[in-house]
């Protein structure tokens, strides 16, 4: 009897862990639809110069050398990465993680969900920002939470990360939220506002004026005891290659913190496909 009762546990186990559905994964796609449905901006309407007339002149090479100029105004992106490199920590796990993510333009929002496996066992996160709060949760065998960052500290984090994406949205650049400071031909300070929060960071631009990175002071590293420890940050991305709407887009993306002694890279991937809807 004791080793039947084993079994059957084991077999439940087993089919829990393979069976696609989630409750983190469930939470995920709720809110994405509920997003979506409050999204649309635009129906029709193409980018234009003139919608970019009165940024710096990298944001405006930006938006024309990377073929947006013609191209329909999107609502959101979605964005997917395959076999990430991501660790939590500096001396923690080395995971490899698929990533899908959403990104909005009517409102600042930005969801992500992050799927692995830890020694076999399911392993999922949620990285949310809507409405003006951030979060981050992390669940092991689908119910077990091993963290859940909130806080004031962490919707400014989600807030600047959306931020560093804005330009993989450029209906996001036009919603009057983003203020831009031309630094250099190549740079360009960005500050967006929204909901009585702000956050800020430096874009920079190539040769070719494909965004190559963005850097701000405003992210917070969490630590395990909750406090928030204010680290430089940089987002670098790269590898740009013109997709079948003509859009240069990049394909290699990394999330570094910038410690003292040492650059840490903890997300490193590739992306391998961005939609726009």
């Amino acid at each position: 009897m004791i080793l039947l009762s084993t079994g059957v546990i084991l077999a439940l186990i087993f089919i829990w862990f393979s069976v696609p559905f989630s409750p983190l994964k469930a939470a995920f796609n709720r809110q994405n639809e509920q997003l979506k449905k409050a999204s649309p901006l635009y129906s029709g309407e193409v980018f234009t110069k003139e919608d970019f007339s009165n940024f710096p002149p990298a944001v405006q090479k930006y938006i024309a050398s990377c073929g947006y100029i013609g191209t329909p105004k999107m609502n959101f992106v979605k964005m997917l990465y395959r076999n990430v490199k991501f660790s939590q920590q500096v001396n923690g796990a080395k995971l490899k993680i698929d990533y899908t993510q959403y990104n909005y333009a009517k409102q600042p929002a930005r969801l992500a969900l992050i799927q692995s496996r830890l020694f076999g066992i399911p392993f999922e996160g949620y990285d949310y920002y809507s409405g003006g709060t951030g979060g981050m949760k992390g669940v092991i065998a689908k119910c077990f939470t091993l963290f859940n960052q909130t806080g004031s500290s962490m919707d400014k984090a989600c807030l600047v990360t959306y931020l560093a994406e804005s330009l993989f949205l450029p209906s996001a650049l036009l919603q009057n939220r983003i203020q831009f400071e031309e630094i250099s031909d190549f740079e360009v300070k960005a500050t967006i506002f929204y909901n009585g929060q702000s956050a800020g960071g430096i874009f920079t631009f190539n040769n070719e004026y494909e965004m190559i990175s963005f850097t701000t002071n405003d992210r917070a590293v969490i630590g395990t005891d909750g406090k928030a420890e204010y680290i430089p940050w940089t987002a670098a991305c790269g590898g740009y290659k013109t997709n079948e709407l003509g859009i240069k887009q990049p394909t290699v993306f990394k999330a570094i913190w910038n410690y003292p002694e040492k650059d840490f890279v903890y997300f490193d991937g590739t992306i391998s496909r961005i939609e726009y809807e």
